[in-house]
Parts: C-alpha cells; structure tokens; sequence
C-alpha cells in the first residue's frame, strides 16, 4: 500500500536509497567471497544480506515514496550484484559452471539493451517502471547463483544451471514485454 510520500521524487538521502547503497557497498565483498571460497556460509550471508536489502528497499520505497535516484540506484544494485555474481562463478572456475557462460552472456545483453531501451524512453519522456515478473526474474538469478554457494546445494550444480537457464527465459521474456508494452506506450504518445 502507498502512502503519501514522505520524501520528494527528487530526494537522495531516503531510508530506500540508503538500503540500496548498502546492497552497492556490500557487491565487491559478496563478488570477492564468491572467487576466493564460492562455497560458504559466510559467501552466502553476504549474499542474503543484499538480498534482503533488495527486498526491504522496495517496501521502504513504496511506503515513503519512489525517488528518481531510487528509480536508478536500485536496479544499477540488481545488475551489479546478478552479473558480479554470475562472472564470479564462471571465474571461480568450478567444474561444472561452465552451463553459466551463455546465460550469464545474454543476460549481460538484454541488461544493457534495457538501459539503452529506458534511457531512449526517458529522453520521449516515458518511464519504463520494473514489473512484477521482472522483480520475479531478479529473485531466480539470485536463487540461482545462492544454489551455487550454499554449502547444503554447490555441490549438486545442476540445481544453479537449471535455476539460471530459467532465469534466463524469464530475462527474455520481460525484456520483450518491456519491448511490446514500450511500443504501445510511444503511439499512444504520439
């Protein structure tokens, strides 16, 4: 539920932002435990760390209102802590991993198309909100790089390489609705 916001569109300094520059902070350190031990409890406290700071920024965001810096930051956090995480495995250079190389490539492709597609859009004046299967999409890439730094799933592989070719179905998928519905969205402008 949305309540009147507390803070302008324009505000920097929001309880949402400061949980997504925490998520900011704490990338390096889960993409750096991920290279050096990948299988750990401390690799995947980090990682739950970030995640719940995923969640909780979009509950504190929606209750104090949405800002154009959180509208920026918080997807930029999703991207760096998704993609960090996903060259990490392949750099860890586990056996087995391998299956991460072409999903984390088109993944890596629809995530700098969307940035070109939303920065195209804004400049029209458009914006290209997350929808909810794309907030869906984020959840299983990060389920899916945790099945492979859990202790209790890394060694079964196969769990992460299914859980991120989903992923990556679902990755095309929103990318080509965010498509469609952008097209409706610029003739309806006109």
């Amino acid at each position: 539920m949305t309540t009147k916001p507390t803070y302008g569109e324009t505000a920097l300094l929001t309880p949402a932002n400061m949980l997504t520059l925490f998520r900011l902070l704490v990338a390096p350190l889960f993409i750096y435990l991920i290279i050096v031990e990948r299988i750990s409890w401390w690799t995947s406290l980090v990682g739950l760390l970030a995640a719940m700071s995923d969640y909780f920024d979009g509950i504190v965001a929606r209750r104090h209102g949405t800002t154009t810096s959180g509208a920026f930051l918080d997807p930029l956090a999703d991207k760096i802590i998704v993609l960090g995480g996903l060259y990490a495995l392949i750099l860890s250079r586990t056996h087995g991993l391998n299956g991460f190389i072409a999903p984390a490539l088109i993944i890596t492709a629809r995530e700098i198309w969307m940035s070109l597609y939303r920065s195209r859009a804004s400049k029209r004046g458009l914006s290209i909100p997350a929808s909810k299967l794309a907030k869906w999409k984020t959840f299983v890439q990060d389920w899916a790089i945790a099945f492979c730094v859990l202790p209790v799933t890394a060694h079964h592989t196969w769990i992460g390489i299914v859980t991120i070719w989903l992923a990556t179905v679902l990755t095309l998928y929103t990318g080509w609705r965010y498509f469609v519905d952008g097209k409706k969205g610029v003739a309806s402008a006109r």
